[in-house]
């Protein structure tokens, strides 16, 4: 009966490795979206739950006698631990600004369980193998499970079973290694301990069963506190989490938590993104849109009868897809997705237009704020120069460029890479109401000098677009900012660069507070 422990004790580890790497992602991502910072957020936690196995490997020296016992409860509490993991960081979410630290402190604690397994293993699985031979086949089980743990978080995981359910697959996992070791050996265990597990086992699997059936109502109980307003979509993607609320006839859209835009306002963000760019570049046909998954932007360019073609490159389809079919936001964007002259594309926008070999007239770049290093490379030098590369003659580049007074570093490292880019460019400002102070910086193929594309800018008008709010006096109040009395720091910004992101950095330390 000895001799079948050992199979079933490899198998823990590899179940260990597997559940360990995908509960390091899943920690990782939602201390990403309920903290910011990904690239932090991604070191900070891998390294704190790697620091506690290595406490929990020290901590299992001191565990003598009844190892079985021990290793079937470390297994129940990791089951229990893993699976709820999601909900109550979300739960804790609607209750205290500090869910960071309980994100952290589940990652300590997984961590220790985690590192209490394999030495526990070691130890079990020693009268049955030489030490070379026993240490040699645990680590390269472990290793085998954090392999195919990464594959499915990464392809079925997150994308597929979401931040709800993929704890609990970890956690089930777990669970039925502990039953199927505990099964085979409870003839050694004696009545009581029989007992005791089987009892235990029936409550957690009643336990977790309990959470699954609750879990979505849980984590809607936790966006819900979380936003002020009614939820009335929530939505976790492979890339973001979407939600909608509602505040009266209003609705507001957020991705990871940041606000893109509100129905009650939106017109003074798309309509400044887009008709000061198709303006100033006359009969424009081709059009591309990075970013705009909401639609609103390929609306307002809908609005030019020279226009033939729109290119929307967004990542995410499932952004992409309530667009399209949700009907808030499809009678927001009069349906543009479903114009013929509009074609969607989900993919990598750096590396689809790096790749691209098609032109354009204007490329409008509509992504959410550079607040980490994926976004920060949407807005380097590097990838200006592709855009500038990818426009026609006379050719437009806008992009939104966040907060002039709250970001105004970031604001004006945009500016700064964009000429070094070898563009002539043209900061803009608008006050939208929900969103505060905001920016776009419009950069022109060096036709003009830049007093010159100021001058034409201010000349604009739109009487023959059916605009909402922007006219010419508007046009002349976003392009002036008056003298830099507040944060004169144009001197000592730098260019953003792919291997020198200096501007998620000044995003994040941006005078926030006064917001």
């Amino acid at each position: 009966m000895k001799n079948r422990r050992s199979p079933f004790l490899k198998l823990a580890l590899f179940a260990t490795g597997l559940s360990g790497i995908v509960a390091e992602y899943i920690l990782s991502t939602l201390a990403t979206y309920f903290i910011g910072d990904s690239a932090v957020q991604w070191s900070l936690i891998v390294s704190v739950m790697l620091f506690s196995m290595g406490l929990g490997s020290r901590i299992s020296k001191y565990l003598e006698g009844n190892l079985l016992i021990k290793f079937i409860g470390v297994e129940f509490a990791l089951s229990l631990l893993v699976s709820f993991s999601s909900l109550i960081a979300y739960s804790a979410a609607g209750f205290t600004d500090y869910v960071g630290l309980i994100i952290y402190g589940m990652s300590i604690l997984i961590g220790l369980l985690i590192g209490l397994e394999i030495p526990l293993v070691i130890r079990l699985n020693e009268e049955f193998e030489s030490l070379k031979v026993n240490i040699a086949s645990v680590m390269e089980k472990d290793y085998l499970g954090s392999l195919v743990g990464g594959l499915f978080f990464a392809f079925v995981g997150l994308p597929i079973l979401g931040l709800t359910y993929t704890p609990f697959i970890l956690g089930f996992i777990n669970l039925l290694v502990a039953v199927g070791l505990f099964i085979t050996v409870r003839r050694e265990l004696g009545s009581k301990f029989n007992a005791r597990i089987t009892i235990s086992s029936g409550i957690i699997i009643l336990v977790m069963f309990g959470g699954i059936t609750q879990a979505q109502d849980i984590i809607f109980f936790g966006e819900q506190k979380r936003y002020k307003d009614k939820v009335v979509f929530s939505a976790q993607s492979k890339y973001q989490k979407i939600v909608m609320t509602q505040w009266k006839d209003h609705y507001w859209l957020y991705l990871n938590g940041n606000q893109q835009l509100s129905t009650l306002d939106e017109d003074k963000y798309h309509e400044a993104l887009v008709h000061p760019a198709m303006k100033l570049s006359h009969e424009v046909q081709d059009v591309l849109i990075l970013g705009g998954g909401d639609g609103c932007a390929a609306r307002e360019v809908l609005k030019y009868p020279s226009v033939k073609s729109i290119t929307v490159v967004d990542l995410d389809s499932m952004m992409t897809g309530l667009a399209t079919r949700h009907p808030i936001l499809k009678e927001l964007n009069e349906a543009s997705f479903s114009n013929p002259k509009v074609k969607v594309l989900n993919a990598d926008a750096f590396t689809w237009l790096e790749n691209s070999n098609a032109f354009f007239d204007v490329i409008m770049i509509d992504l959410p704020d550079p607040r980490s290093v994926e976004l920060n490379r949407m807005y380097t030098e590097e990838f200006y120069r592709i855009c500038n590369l990818k426009l026609r003659p006379h050719g437009v580049l806008i992009t939104q460029a966040g907060s002039p007074y709250f970001a105004t570093k970031a604001f004006k490292c945009i500016d700064k890479s964009m000429m070094a880019a070898g563009f002539e460019t043209l900061p803009l400002h608008n006050h939208v109401i929900t969103l505060g102070e905001w920016g776009w910086v419009l950069g022109q193929k060096q036709d003009w000098t830049q007093g010159e594309l100021k001058q034409r800018a201010r000349g604009l008008r739109f009487e023959d677009i059916d605009t909402r709010w922007l006219n010419n006096e508007a046009m002349l109040m976003m392009s002036a900012f008056g003298k830099e009395i507040y944060f004169e720091v144009k001197d000592s910004i730098e260019i953003n660069h792919i291997q020198d992101p200096v501007l998620y950095r000044y995003y994040l330390k941006g005078n926030w507070d006064l917001y």
